[in-house]
Formats: structure tokens, C-alpha cells, sequence
């Protein structure tokens, strides 16, 4: 199958009109997840206003799963822990302690309103990023996230290393990626992950594939993906609040 999503031409990305620094923030504890919705919500907002500079918001939730516009109730399989609706596109997915979570606030009418190239430039940040510790991410045109092969698990086995789920308004991106760095991976098994069933597919992460990688390391690689693909950031003191 040809992946469409593979051949966009990407760089447009990285020259958004105005030339501002992306914002780059990192939560030093976990946020709940109804106060990161919060927050990011605000924060789309004042940048369709002009009131504020685009963002990417690093952090960590506590354990829990969501569920995008095309989650099904029947992907729960077992409700261990608390369940959010939430507004981003994509089905039911887990976030929880050891998963980098990047929130996207961009302004994509400066930059390209494209929800397609969008999402592509997002999966090339990750595949670039995972690509520092080589291993190799790849685009799936029938499945979004990035994959990696496990032809040690058989023949035309892949698992999912990172999830992504966006939401525009005005134009402006919200939500956004999901690596595993180091997650409980047996909390995946209470939902079907993005509604895959097939047994070929599952999930995995940078130390269950053999990386002794911390979350600092990750953080490092991510922002260097980041400038590659979308343009310069700068950190703005204090970063407890956005």
C-alpha cells in the first residue's frame, strides 16, 4: 500500500509567519487530566486571539484513559482506571506515569491549514525523534501513530510506540502525541488500543525494547525533532504554570 501521508512535503512547517519562537514547557509533576484540558483550551484560545505564543507542553498524567470522537464503549475492556471523554479524534487510548505526553498548541493557519500534513508532520516529529535512539518508527496509512516491526514476536508482528490525537479550533491545534518511555505496558491490556484487534498488533516502548532511556533523554530528543520539523523554541521562566 502506498502511504500517502509519507510523500507531504513537510518543511512548510517550519515557517510560520512572524518567525516567533514556539514556547517549550515541561510539568514538573503529573497533571490531572481535566486540568490539562483546561488549560490547553485557554491557551488555544489566546493564541487564535494573538494573545499569546504557540506552545508545546511536556507532562506526565496519572494513570487513566481517554476516549477521542471515534471511541466505542465496548474498547474498555476492563475499567481500572478512570475513563475521560474528551473532544480529540482518535478512539481509546492510555496515558499514565513513564509516557511522554506533548501537547500541540500551533497556530496552523500561520503556518498550513492542512489536518492531513498536520498529522504527518506530527508522526515525522516522533519517527525523528525515536530515529536518536535508533529505532525505527514508520507511518501506517490504515493505522495513525507510529509503529515499530517485532519480527522477533513473527511474522509481520508491529507494535504501537506512540499515539497521536489532535483537535483543531480556529485553527489552532490542541492535544497531540503520546511516546512510551517507560509506561506499565499490562495497563494497555484493559482497552483495545485505537480499536486494533488484530493479535499482530500491539504495544510497546523504548526500555521494553531494550533502551535504558530516561524521560530527560526523550525530552532532549523531542525538542530537537521538534525544531527540524516545526521551527525554533525558547523557554519562558517559571515553567509551573502555563
Amino acid at each position: 500500500m502506498v502511504n500517502d501521508r509519507q510523500s507531504l512535503d513537510l518543511t512548510i512547517f517550519a515557517h510560520a509567519k512572524g518567525g516567533a519562537e514556539v514556547e517549550w514547557r515541561i510539568a514538573a509533576e503529573p497533571v490531572p487530566y481535566p486540568d490539562s484540558v483546561t488549560e490547553m483550551e485557554a491557551r488555544a484560545a489566546a493564541i487564535a486571539d494573538g494573545r499569546a505564543a504557540e506552545l508545546i507542553w511536556l507532562l506526565e498524567h496519572p494513570p487513566l484513559y481517554t476516549s477521542g470522537t471515534s471511541g466505542k464503549q465496548a474498547d474498555l475492556l476492563d475499567p481500572r482506571f478512570p475513563l475521560f471523554t474528551t473532544g480529540r479524534g482518535g478512539q481509546v487510548t492510555y496515558h499514565g506515569p513513564g509516557q511522554r505526553v506533548a501537547y500541540v498548541m500551533l497556530d496552523l493557519k500561520r503556518r498550513r491549514p492542512d489536518v492531513r500534513a498536520y498529522v504527518a508532520g506530527l508522526e515525522e516529529w516522533i519517527i525523528r525523534t525515536l530515529d536518536a535512539f535508533n529505532v525505527r518508527g514508520e507511518r501506517r496509512e490504515d493505522r495513525v501513530g507510529v509503529w515499530v516491526r517485532r519480527p522477533d514476536k513473527g511474522a509481520g508482528y508491529e507494535d504501537k510506540i506512540a499515539a497521536i490525537g489532535v483537535r483543531l479550533r480556529r485553527w489552532v491545534s490542541f492535544h497531540g502525541i503520546a511516546i512510551n518511555v517507560e509506561p506499565n505496558l499490562s495497563h494497555f491490556s484493559a482497552i483495545v488500543p485505537c480499536g486494533v484487534v488484530d493479535p499482530r498488533y500491539g504495544v510497546t516502548s523504548l526500555v521494553d525494547l531494550g533502551l535504558p532511556v530516561t524521560m530527560e533523554d526523550v525530552d532532549v530528543a523531542l525538542r530537537r525533532a521538534f525544531e527540524d520539523v516545526f521551527g525554533a523554541t525558547g523557554v519562558r521562566l517559571p515553567e509551573a504554570t502555563v
